[in-house]
């Protein structure tokens, strides 16, 4: 399957796919989702704007997600894997409050002390560079949700086929170019997958 010459690229083809959406609200996952946002953003004559989100780790294996929170949005997590690795949601408090606090962090980088958009009624759009395990995709769908917008579409380049299909039904729809069957990481889907930094992020959004 071909590669995705890097998130631009990807971007502007997942624009392709969007272009009938009505005066949409667009929301990025940082940091990868605005690198592909942006395209979107320019091809829809629409404003970017961030959706933070948090992974919850486990404490012995951060990298190890149990969890996700999203701004606006309760944490969501993976009570299978949990209850494998006996935890519980109480168990994992402190990581979950490290989290909001870095989270907090992040939404003032991003947008210092500007809100969201509001989106009740509205069309949304929320933009990730992939979906793996779709935690923080999960958690960002369910806190767009709960400010009741008109529809709410998941929009990724490429993404593992089973969480493609589980999270189709937290949103209204979902686009994706590729659902590749021996997905490993959403890195190898691209030539250049650079990691990107919160200067990166600013830039993209026209606030560097």
């Amino acid at each position: 399957m071909e590669l995705f010459a890097d998130r631009a690229e990807a971007g502007a083809l997942l624009a392709e796919r969007l272009r009938d959406a009505r005066d949409p609200v667009l929301l990025a996952l940082p940091r990868g989702g605005v690198a592909v946002a942006a395209p979107i953003a320019r091809r829809l004559g629409t404003q970017l704007e961030v959706l933070v989100t948090r992974k919850i780790g486990y404490p012995p294996a951060p990298e190890l997600g149990v969890g996700a929170m999203a701004e606006g949005g309760e944490p969501v997590f993976d009570l299978r894997l949990l209850h494998r690795l006996g935890l519980t949601p109480e168990s994992v408090a402190g990581v979950v409050e490290r989290e909001r606090r870095e989270l907090a962090r992040r939404v003032r980088t991003y947008r210092g002390d500007r809100p969201l958009p509001s989106i009740e009624g509205r069309e949304v759009i929320v933009v990730d560079d992939g979906l793996a395990t779709g935690g923080t995709a999960r958690a960002a769908l369910r806190a767009v949700r709960a400010a009741k917008p008109a529809k709410v579409t998941l929009a990724v380049p490429v993404g593992a086929r089973e969480t493609v299909m589980s999270l189709r039904e937290e949103a209204d729809e979902v686009v994706v170019l590729r659902e590749p069957v021996d997905f490993r990481a959403v890195g190898q889907w691209y030539e250049h997958f650079d990691q990107l930094s919160d200067d990166d992020v600013l830039e993209l959004l026209g606030r560097g």
